[in-house]
């Protein structure tokens, strides 16, 4: 038995025909900056989000940036952030030149904890920037309501969050900024890098537009000190074939999701908590236990693949080893980072290989309570 964690080739072939007539088209089309299809795919998200502005950029590193920078953050500047979330989302903060303060989760959920964020703030704090991690939106009201009373802006990285929905509403703008990431693994991927941000803020939008072409709107003149960080026009015509279908595999997702949550209760594995008021897309879905390396080596013995998102917490990384952070400081994302453990998920995956994962978590679940 083989069953992948993510199936990227199964996905590929059941639009085949249709990826491969956007791209060829795109190709012949001699628009290879810029152009047609970024435009379409532009206006297409922003429709998607329910939002007004959508930038198409190089990559979702590159959105969480220039829309930090476009929101006037910069060295000295600190950013709240969830110190359970993967790497990018702090990076963004360090390449700015501003300080990322973590903050805790809610464990039940694994997002940020709205109710820990004000005792973060300080003189130098300028926003705040919630993950909506594993596809399951962070309770985002209490957030904004947060960031308007100590006059904060608010970016939510929504990188796992294609089609969510909060309170009824898609993920897209309910904060002052919306950073995606495209990457292939994404709900919503390309057939590599790329990135967008989404927005209700005009003047956002436009210097994110002029941010992400060398500081330039007019040919050759620039207006400040830029970046290159466009959408390529063959990823906008792949993902605008993607779009029309990510409802339909947003919901194959769910229904595998719920699935597993029947079928796994009672067996001893920590299930995700859903709030009543989001609708999550299944980005992820991940489970917890306190053996988690044996659980996954079971799995990956009986050939089931699995990934742990994220193994080391931001904080406890090499990458931050100066800014005098220390094991214990966050010790709700360090628990989950020795616990938590994403399980098959994908549009593509069959019946018959949900089941047989279940089986072999049941089996396993029953061999853990008589040995321990």
């Amino acid at each position: 038995m083989k069953i992948p964690f993510l199936d990227l080739g199964a996905a590929y072939c059941e639009l085949q025909p249709e990826l491969e007539s956007a791209v060829l088209t795109s190709l012949r089309s001699g628009w290879y900056i810029g152009g047609h299809e970024v435009d379409a795919f532009e206006q297409e998200f922003a429709a998607y989000t329910e939002t007004q502005h959508c930038v198409g950029v190089a990559n979702g590193l590159d959105a969480l940036r220039l829309a930090l920078l476009a929101m006037g953050i910069g060295a000295g500047d600190e950013v709240i952030v969830p110190s359970n979330t993967y790497i990018a989302t702090w990076l963004a903060v360090s390449e700015c030149g501003a300080v990322p303060v973590p903050v805790e989760p809610v464990e039940s959920t694994c997002n940020l904890d709205p109710g820990r964020i004000e005792a973060a703030i300080t003189p130098r704090t300028k926003a705040i920037l919630p993950v909506h991690l594993y596809g399951q939106p962070a309770d985002i009201d209490p957030i904004v309501d947060v960031a308007r009373k100590h006059g904060l802006r608010v970016l939510e990285d929504a990188a796992q969050a294609h089609g969510a929905r909060y309170k009824g509403k898609r993920i897209g703008g309910h904060g002052d900024v919306v950073a995606w990431s495209f990457y292939p693994g994404k709900n919503l991927g390309a057939l590599g890098d790329a990135g967008a941000i989404t927005t209700n803020n005009a003047d956002i939008a436009d210097r994110i537009r002029v941010l992400r072409n060398y500081g330039s709107r007019v040919k050759y003149v620039n207006e400040v000190q830029g970046y290159n960080s466009r959408l390529d026009p063959v990823q906008a015509a792949a993902l605008r074939v993607k779009l029309k279908y990510l409802d339909e595999w947003n919901t194959r997702r769910a229904r595998i999701a719920a699935r597993y949550t029947v079928a796994l209760h009672g067996t001893g594995l920590i299930l995700p908590s859903v709030p009543e008021w989001v609708e999550p897309i299944w980005h992820l879905y991940v489970v917890r236990h306190p053996q988690r390396d044996r659980l996954q080596k079971s799995l990956s013995e009986a050939g089931i693949g699995t990934l742990i998102h994220y193994p080391i917490p931001p904080h406890l990384q090499q990458a931050y080893e100066g800014c005098g952070f220390a094991a214990g400081q966050f010790p709700i994302a360090e628990r989950m980072a020795n616990q938590v453990l994403s399980l098959p998920m994908g549009p593509q995956l069959q019946d018959a290989d949900v089941e047989a994962v279940i089986a072999v978590l049941q089996d396993v679940a029953r061999r853990f309570e008589t040995t321990r």
